[in-house]
């Protein structure tokens, strides 16, 4: 069922009403009452999709989907690289350098 717009030549009130395309067009404002609607020629209701299949990405080729992949790899090893130079060939974490250490202020 489609919506349509209305506006009243009386008071110059605008609304929409859902109605199905069989019914009427409306005459009479629910707000001043007078006998006065037009019905407006709107641009249509977009065009909902919904569910699965429906977005560009859904269809992409084989050959994209597999360098998306390895580009995804790719970073992933990178942010492993970068933990595994922070600890020490016993597996603990190094201390931090003269520079990047937060010293606390007593108060006293």
């Amino acid at each position: 069922m489609p919506t349509y717009d209305y506006r009243c030549c009386n008071c110059d009130h605008k609304f929409e009403v859902f109605q199905s395309m069989t019914a009427g067009v409306l005459k009479k404002c629910p707000q001043c009452g007078k006998l006065s609607l037009k019905r407006l020629i709107g641009s249509g209701a977009a065009v909902l999709f919904k569910g699965s299949g429906f977005y560009t990405t859904d269809y992409r080729s084989k050959s994209y989907q597999k360098q998306a992949k390895a580009e995804t790899d790719k970073q992933d090893s990178k942010s492993e690289k970068s933990k595994t130079k922070q600890t020490d060939s016993a597996g603990k974490k190094k201390a931090p350098a003269a520079g990047d250490s937060k010293q606390e202020k007593k108060i006293g």
